[in-house]
């Protein structure tokens, strides 16, 4: 089986290649990515001389590039995750959301239609919801109307009605899945929590929006690397499945959660202006996809301290990113 996995020098993508390598020895593995800011290609090195491991730098929205790359390879597979996907990014400067995220993915639909592709699966996010309020008994699930809030939101919900749309109009074989907030290796350092982990590391400030009271539910990336696994395969042709790791968590609590693991002093905590249009809570409901014989492995106690674990281990790379000015003048907070 050839298996194109777009975005996947970025933090989900890159996790799922090294997964899919690890699981399917005689599948062939394509990395496609443009290495934009959050494209790294570090965490590769173990993999670079693995036969069944292809790189090909691409613009996803480069339709002669990628109507040609696709004709060439014939893949059976897509895994889309390419997608520009920092919230704050998206505030400054939408345009560029809107290339990648919706020209982009209507781009790969195109090409992956002209090779009568056996399965596409988009990868989507809980954000495309919207917001619920603070009361606990409250869940997305897949039928909850799509209300995005900021324009990476909107973009993504855009992507997802064109996926629909081209089950609905051509049969196209597809899966949506929609996840919460991941965590783990390999994560941009300008997120919640490696910026935390490497702040806390290096005595820095850590900023938090507004009182920190938002609410996430955490996934762990080798979670959510699983259950694309299982939808790819097994998931109906058309169905949403939606991806939670049933870590609800305040903002806040997961900060001091991870000064605590690491013995510093909450002095480091420093309250910012709240992020324009911030939503409340996302709260997975996956039955559906527990249902269809997923179960998330990690608690977010255990993942948690692995994954401060595995950054402190690896200094070098997260350290290699921030020397490079990769972050944002604004991103960070």
């Amino acid at each position: 089986m050839k298996v194109a996995v777009t975005g996947g020098a970025g933090f989900i993508g890159g996790n799922f290649v090294q997964y899919m390598l690890n699981k399917y020895p005689s599948y062939i593995i394509y990395n496609l990515d443009l290495l934009t800011y959050a494209g790294d290609l570090t965490k590769h090195k173990h993999i670079e001389s693995n036969e069944n491991y292809h790189f090909v730098k691409v613009d996803i929205s480069n339709r002669e590039d990628i109507m040609a790359l696709f004709k060439k390879e014939k893949f059976d597979y897509v895994v889309h995750f390419a997608a520009e996907s920092h919230v704050d990014r998206s505030i400054a400067e939408p345009e560029i959301f809107v290339k990648t995220n919706v020209l982009g993915t209507q781009v790969l639909l195109d090409a992956s239609k002209a090779i009568n592709i056996k399965k596409f699966v988009h990868v989507s996010t809980d954000e495309v919801y919207g917001e619920l309020d603070f009361d606990p008994t409250t869940f997305f699930t897949e039928e909850t109307p799509l209300k995005p809030n900021s324009p990476y939101s909107a973009s993504k919900a855009s992507s997802d009605l064109l996926v629909r749309a081209y089950y609905e109009t051509f049969g196209f074989p597809m899966n949506i899945t929609r996840c919460s907030n991941n965590y783990g290796p390999y994560h941009f350092p300008e997120k919640l929590i490696p910026l935390t982990i490497s702040s806390v590391l290096t005595d820095q400030k850590i900023p938090v929006y507004g009182t920190g009271e938002n609410i996430r539910d955490w996934l762990h990336v080798y979670d959510h690397c699983a259950a694309i696994d299982l939808v790819l395969h097994k998931g109906i042709n058309g169905e949403v499945y939606n991806v939670g790791g049933h870590n609800e968590k305040t903002n806040l609590e997961v900060v001091k959660a991870i000064i605590s693991t690491l013995g510093k002093s909450e002095e480091l905590i420093e309250f910012v202006t709240d992020r324009l249009g911030h939503d409340k809570r996302y709260a997975i409901d996956a039955t559906k996809l527990e249902q269809l014989g997923w179960q998330p492995k990690y608690n977010f106690e255990t993942g948690i301290r692995q994954t401060i674990k595995w950054y402190v281990d690896n200094k070098w790379w997260w350290e290699q990113i921030i020397t490079d000015n990769r972050l944002d003048f604004n991103t960070k907070k």
